[in-house]
């Protein structure tokens, strides 16, 4: 008798999970308004972006339980926040720091945040001779690198905020602007009408882009996080992005609403920008 009502039970489970499975897959077929399958708002080609449903169990279902990472270029950042909040180029270190750390909250609204990592370099500190004025500049006493230094220190005062800098390689001479140079060519200009602004340092960014594309390996293999967004624009995180698709982490890219190249969409889960839409100021 016993084993009569073994066998009865295991029956029993099976045919519900078979009932279970087919109703999943009738709602597979025909999706209801609300339901939790995947669904698009609006073009993904002009800043769509997906969702679950409305409750937070439906969101874990995509994301899981673990928390999102959020990386940030900051050269590219920094470049685009003076075309996206007014008067953005006056803003000073704090108010930078407090907007881009808004900015990247909303990323995050409904689900954990792991840690926001800031890439940068370091300022520039060496002296050179401008060879037009031939005055000494000290590049640390600059109006960008004491904007740059102050900016670390703020953001170094934000809750999960970490910063990973790479260095400014001394390329060593002054170069002249492409501008200027096209107008000496076609004897626009003369040498003696320039003036200091028309040459800059040559320096190159050094160590960041690696250093962007080992943390994102690292957080993949892992399994530290079930999702990465990107602050970015260019296409140098594309391999880092593959290797953590592959793992299963949801990859979304933030290009503060730079228009990004039509190939980049094969690369990522989802594209998204949360600082406001740059206007005509």
């Amino acid at each position: 008798m016993l084993t009569l009502f073994k066998k009865f039970i295991y029956l029993e489970n099976n045919r519900c999970k078979f009932f279970a499975i087919k109703k999943f897959f009738k709602s597979i077929k025909n999706p209801t308004p609300g339901s939790t399958l995947f669904q698009q708002s609006g073009n993904s080609r002009s800043q769509g972006y997906f969702y679950l449903g409305d409750s937070m169990r439906q969101k874990q279902q995509f994301t899981g339980n673990k928390p999102t990472a959020i990386l940030v270029d900051g050269g590219f950042f920094l470049h685009r926040y003076k075309h996206c909040y007014k008067d953005g180029k006056t803003h000073d270190a704090k108010t930078v720091a407090q907007n881009m750390y808004t900015m990247l909250l909303h990323h995050v609204e409904n689900e954990s945040l792991y840690r926001i990592l800031y890439y940068d370099c370091s300022p520039f500190s060496q002296k050179a001779h401008n060879p037009v004025t031939g005055k000494n500049i000290d590049f640390s006493k600059t109006e960008i690198a004491q904007f740059r230094q102050a900016f670390f220190n703020e953001l170094k005062k934000l809750r999960k905020v970490a910063i990973r800098l790479g260095k400014l390689q001394d390329k060593g001479g002054w170069i002249i602007r492409p501008n200027v140079s096209k107008n000496l060519l076609n004897k626009a200009i003369t040498i003696d009408d320039l003036d200091e602004n028309d040459v800059y340092y040559n320096i190159v960014q050094k160590g960041v882009d690696i250093k962007i594309g080992l943390d994102i390996a690292s957080l993949a293999y892992k399994q530290l996080v079930c999702k990465i967004i990107l602050v970015s624009g260019d296409s140098d995180f594309v391999p880092a992005a593959k290797l953590a698709r592959r793992e299963g982490i949801d990859f979304v890219l933030d290009p503060m609403w730079l228009a990004i190249e039509e190939n980049l969409f094969e690369h990522i889960d989802g594209l998204k920008s949360t600082c406001p839409k740059p206007k005509t100021y």
